[in-house]
Formats: structure tokens, C-alpha cells, sequence
């Protein structure tokens, strides 16, 4: 955020590095033009749009401090944001980084796991969408030389605001802290645009983060359709979308557009819920809003175009999914790609369809609740020994998970023979309708094909439920034979329900 410092000494200074951004002087050059329009090429032509306020920041923007010499954390005082009426709008106090672990990426992560009971500190985060919050660890304090970055959490400051901000001495050791007037916030009107919002992290965009953006969709109307634009960057937050219709996300291409976070069961408990009120700090939390990086639920024709998504918890011991959709009746469309985790990277219920995407991960790393869930064109990647998918789909004629022209391939290292397609898991009352139609096989995947312990539901398939396949090859596109007999060879004619 662009911070204005009324007081002179350099102890003082604070900048918002992303923001630092120099007004360029529009020359006219057009002498005798009209004042309100001017003639072009016997064209008549609107005046160009004056130039942004730069001193204006985005409702959702770190603040990023400078200090004269590198920033040492205190171990306790609070940073505050009150708003022009002196009413306090957010806080972060240093006693609660005694409940964090800050790993080498920078992510802080509870000691403890958060669970329906826990008290919500300042080192946690209420992510809003509509009516509904998600629960989640956060790191709102950023150490780097001498800078300190300040998250605010989601939601706290509004569009065409004033704020102020105040330090107490000792937050940062050595450092007298700041008081009303020092440091002043000023944030932008809302978007122009009520179908169109861009995101870019250099302040330029009507928001910083992806979530901020969410937040502001979700005001205009649950069916209102509204494409969000992502620019290149690597976006380090955690999402939550819910009952929220109609919402694309468009990043500028895989390699360059990244969402990520560290989260895992170890965590946060659960799949992920949500609340209708935000809990104060030092409350109860109700509900842990669980261990995926992106939660949604309620949701229709939601869409993700050219992003790499993960979660960087980084071991094979604990679920963390990079993406939960959770609507039995919604719809969801992820186009070029890439979900990257180990255990159970992709959750999801409802009508799902996925093209052109990469999904890594080891165990479980593609399962849920689908009716259907099309992966066309595909690569699905092992990164270490297990199974790639657990189906438990709820009726035995909804087809559930569909593979068509997937390439399954294995990372460096990862044993031949070590993935099998599927595992069950074991609950009667779930099918385990998983279909691969057209595809390639690599020497990963096991000569079994299917883990057979539990037996899978139907353990006799059949042409409609159960593990099927049709015309899988080999990395030199010879016929793979050889399954067990939990698995179905379809037919043509069979085959063709699923094509």
C-alpha cells in the first residue's frame, strides 16, 4: 500500500514497494484541439482518460516498509489500521507468532492443527465470499533486509477510503513505531467494470490478490457472469469461492500465472467448511476451512484458464489438495493447466471437465464424488509410488472419472511398475466407476493396473460401473495387456458411451 509519512526523520520512512509507481506526464501536443474533443483525421475522437491517482492503492495490497537498517521482529506490540472515524479496522499482534512455524519458503503454519475450538489469532485469516467465511493460516508479517511486508487480512479496508496506521515502539526492535497522522492510506474507487476485473501485483489493477478480487465478484450478484484476469505472477494466498455462479479466471499462461500455498491435514482439519460470521481474534473458531489451497462450494460454471495451481506442503505425508469443488449440481471447467501436490491433489464432486492439463502427485492424487469428471488430453504424472485415483462416485450409472488421450508418465526416479490406475475405498455404497478411453501408459503404472485390496464396488465391472478401459497402449503405443480381472476391457461398441 502507498503509505504517506508526515514525519520527516529517516527512521520514519515507509514505502509501498509495489506501488512505487512514477506518474508519467501525458504531453498533449495537440494545440487547438476542442476541450472536450478533438478532430483526428476528420474523425472525431474522445480525449484520453486522465491518468490514475498513484498515491490511490488497492483495497487488498501488502504494505511494504522500508526501515533504515534490517528489520529484526520484536516479540511483542501490534500493528493496527484504523479507519478516518479512529475505529479499528485490523490488527496484527506479534505474541501471536508464537503459535506459527515459519518454514524456509516464508509460509507460516500453525504448530497446532486448527480444528472446530481453536482461537482464532492474528496469524489466521477469515477469507470471505458473499456471506460465507473460510478459516485459514496466514503469514501477515514478511521479513526481507529492510523490509517489512504487512498483509492485511481479507476483506478489512473498503473501496475510496482513508486509513491510518500505527505501530507500536518495539515492533520492529530499535524502532519508536508510528502514531495517527505518521502514515496515512488511501484506496481506490471500485472497478469501472462490473463484468471485467484484473488482478496484477504491481498496483496497476483494479486488485492485488486473486482472493480480492473474489470478494468484490461475489458483490455483484450471485449469477452475474464475471471473468477475472490474472497477470504474471506468483500469487502466494489460498482461495475461497462460494455460492458464486458464473466466475472465470483467466491467467496469462501456465508458466508465468502461479497460485500456491503450503497447507496439509497436519494444519487444517478436513476437507474444508466454512462460517457465516467472522470470528473475532481470540474467539472460537467454529470451522476449520481445511487443508486444500482452493476451496469452492456452492458454486456453478466456475472456469480456470492458464494458471499453474499447487500446494507446496512438499511431503508425502498428509492430504493437501490443491483444489476442492464442492457441488454435487455444479459445473467446473479447468483448461491448460497444472494442479501440482502429492496426496490427493484433485477433490471434486459435480460435472467436471478437464483439458490440456497436467495433475501430478502420489497417492489418491485425483478422487472425490463426480457425476462425471473428463479428463481429455492429459498428462498425469506420478511423483512417487501409489495410486492415482480413488472413485466413490455415488450412483453406479453416473460414469464418474473418464480419461480420454491421457498420457500417465512418472517423475525422474519413480520406480517402474510403482503407480496403480486405482484403488477403492472400500465403502459398499460407492462405486468405483473409473474409465480410461485412448491411452498411454508409461512403465510406471504397474502390470496389474488396478490395486485390488479392498476390492473395488463393482468387483465383477461392468459395461457401465466398475474400472474400464479401451485401447490403452504403451509409451511405443503397443496394446497394454495383462489387468487384472477388476478391471474391463470394453468393447467398441461399449466404448463409444464414454467418447
Amino acid at each position: 500500500m502507498q503509505l504517506f509519512c508526515h514525519t520527516e526523520p529517516a527512521c520514519r520512512r515507509a514505502y509501498l514497494l509495489a506501488f512505487a509507481i512514477v506518474a508519467l506526464a501525458v504531453a498533449c501536443g495537440k494545440g487547438g484541439g476542442d476541450t472536450a474533443e478533438e478532430q483526428q483525421g476528420g474523425q472525431v475522437v474522445p480525449p484520453e482518460p486522465p491518468a490514475e491517482d498513484p498515491t490511490l492503492v488497492c483495497v487488498d495490497a501488502p504494505l511494504v516498509l522500508e526501515f533504515d537498517s534490517d528489520v529484526v521482529l520484536g516479540t511483542s506490540g501490534t500493528l493496527k489500521v484504523f479507519n478516518s472515524r479512529d475505529r479499528q479496522q485490523d490488527v496484527i499482534d506479534l505474541a501471536d507468532a508464537a503459535t506459527v512455524t515459519v518454514r524456509d519458503d516464508g509460509i507460516a503454519v500453525p504448530k497446532e492443527q486448527i480444528i472446530s475450538g481453536s482461537v482464532m489469532t492474528t496469524w489466521m485469516d477469515a477469507l470471505k465470499c458473499g456471506s460465507s467465511y473460510r478459516i485459514v493460516h496466514c503469514t501477515p508479517l514478511t521479513v526481507s533486509g529492510k523490509k517489512l511486508i504487512v498483509r492485511l487480512h481479507s476483506g478489512v479496508l473498503e473501496h475510496d477510503k482513508e486509513y491510518y496506521v500505527t505501530m507500536d515502539e518495539g515492533f520492529v526492535a530499535g524502532h519508536p513505531g508510528f502514531q495517527k497522522g505518521d502514515l496515512t492510506i488511501k484506496t481506490k474507487a471500485k472497478p469501472s467494470s462490473a463484468s471485467e476485473l484484473n488482478v496484477s501485483q504491481d498496483g496497476k489493477s483494479d486488485f492485488c490478490t486473486i482472493q480480492g478480487a473474489i470478494n468484490y465478484a461475489a458483490t455483484l450478484g450471485k449469477d452475474a457472469a464475471v471473468t477475472i484476469n490474472v497477470a504474471r505472477g506468483d500469487y502466494r494466498e489460498m482461495l475461497f469461492i462460494s455460492d458464486k455462479n458464473n466466475l472465470t479466471f483467466k491467467g496469462r499462461s501456465r508458466a508465468s500465472t502461479n497460485i500456491f500455498y503450503a497447507n496439509n491435514e497436519s494444519y487444517e482439519k478436513g476437507t474444508g467448511d466454512y462460517v457465516t460470521s467472522r470470528p473475532s481474534f481470540g474467539g472460537a473458531v467454529a470451522k476449520s476451512g481445511g487443508r486444500g489451497v482452493i476451496l469452492i462450494r456452492g458454486c456453478s460454471n466456475i472456469k480456470f484458464e492458464s494458471f499453474t495451481m499447487k500446494n507446496t506442503f512438499g511431503s508425502t505425508n498428509g492430504q493437501a489438495e490443491v483444489m476442492y469443488f464442492n457441488n454435487d449440481n455444479g459445473t467446473l471447467a479447468i483448461t491448460d493447466c497444472a494442479l501440482h501436490s502429492l496426496q490427493d491433489t484433485f477433490l471434486c464432486k459435480g460435472d467436471v471437465t478437464v483439458s490440456n492439463t497436467l495433475i501430478s502427485g502420489h497417492c489418491d492424487f485425483i478422487w472425490g464424488y463426480p457425476k462425471v469428471c473428463v479428463f481429455d488430453n492429459c498428462e498425469i504424472r506420478a511423483m512417487a509410488a501409489g495410486y492415482v485415483v480413488q472413485a466413490r462416485v455415488n450412483n453406479a450409472n453416473d460414469k464418474g472419472f473418464i480419461f480420454r488421450g491421457c498420457r500417465f508418465t512418472a517423475d525422474s526416479g519413480v520406480a517402474d511398475g510403482s503407480m496403480y490406475l486405482a484403488r477403492s475405498g472400500g465403502d459398499a455404497t460407492k462405486y468405483d466407476n473409473v474409465t480410461l478411453i485412448g491411452c498411454t501408459l508409461g512403465s510406471v503404472i504397474a502390470p496389474a493396473g488396478w490395486y485390488t485390496n479392498p476390492a473395488p464396488n463393482p468387483a465383477v465391472p461392468t459395461a457401465t460401473s466398475g474400472w474400464k478401459e479401451y485401447g490403452s497402449v504403451d509409451a511405443a503405443g503397443h496394446p497394454v495387456t495383462g489387468h487384472n480381472s477388476c478391471g474391463k476391457i470394453l468393447t467398441e461398441e461399449e466404448a463409444q458411451a464414454f467418447m
